[in-house]
């Protein structure tokens, strides 16, 4: 073989990677649009996420604030959940028949629900 012909072999090859890098799959074109895509899909899941942060915190602050309207409404108004008995424990008076003096804090009842089970 002569020089000429392994000349035109190796520029014949190139070609041929050349056109299989610009036109071929995977080629330039095709790796430009799967980064263009790979861009708007990481945009949208930056979105999802914020949303889903945004979601989260506002079940966690629902959760706390209807713990929080439960908390109240057991302590301050003794209210009570269906199957459950109330009791409440009174301190005892200092003396049987005394009056609690005006000038000392009355102490607070104790008072937890029991639940029943059927």
């Amino acid at each position: 073989m002569s020089a000429r012909t392994v000349a035109l072999l190796l520029a014949a090859l190139l070609l041929l990677v050349q056109a299989q890098l610009w036109f071929g799959r995977g080629g330039v074109p095709q790796v430009r649009e799967l980064r263009e895509r790979l861009h708007l899909q990481e945009a949208t899941n930056e979105a999802a996420r914020q949303r889903n942060a945004e979601l989260g915190s506002e079940v966690r602050d629902l959760q706390e604030g209807l713990e929080m309207i439960e908390e109240v409404a057991r302590h301050q108004l003794g209210l009570v959940r269906p199957n459950e008995i109330f009791v409440q424990i009174r301190r005892p008076e200092a003396a049987a028949g005394a009056e609690p003096s005006s000038l000392a804090p009355e102490a607070p009842a104790q008072a937890a629900p029991i639940s029943r089970s059927n």
